[in-house]
């Protein structure tokens, strides 16, 4: 609970920094489901993320991850418009997982790279991250987003 805590602490401090800092869109994480997983994981994953949109889009934020900590995340991605108020996209992060590095297949010491798409219609988002099929065969998250003036 100490967690969620610092995390949402930090979250509410992260807001009103966007309006300062030029953004183009907050975007709130609510949670995630683990698919085929083989041990329980945290499924309730508050975090925010502030947004640039330039001809990549450029994010950076917090999240309380799937083991019970605080994990920061940079991220690059690339979307497509498909019709109004529908985008598809792909996007590379890199998250750090204090002392669960070694849970992934793929790390550097705690720095996790995750590849992935993601769609968003009007205010909502869905990620999709494949997984190596060792504790889960993908991930799927999902949350809010806003654009911000």
């Amino acid at each position: 609970m100490k967690n969620v805590a610092l995390c949402l602490t930090t979250c509410a401090f992260l807001v009103p920094t966007a309006g300062v800092a030029g953004p183009d869109r907050i975007s709130f994480l609510l949670g995630s489901e683990h698919v085929n997983a083989t041990r329980g994981f945290q499924e309730f994953n508050p975090g925010v993320f502030l947004t640039w949109e330039r001809q990549l889009n450029y994010s950076a934020g917090l999240y309380y991850n799937s083991y019970k900590e605080v994990s920061p995340l940079v991220s690059v991605g690339y979307d497509w418009e498909v019709a109004e108020d529908f985008d598809l996209g792909a996007f590379f992060a890199v998250a750090i997982y204090p002392g669960d590095g070694d849970e992934f297949s793929h790390s550097f010491g705690d720095v996790v790279p995750l590849v992935g798409l993601q769609a968003r219609y009007k205010n909502v988002f869905v990620q999709f991250i494949p997984a190596d099929g060792d504790s889960l065969d993908a991930l799927f998250t999902f949350g809010l987003t806003f654009e911000l003036d």
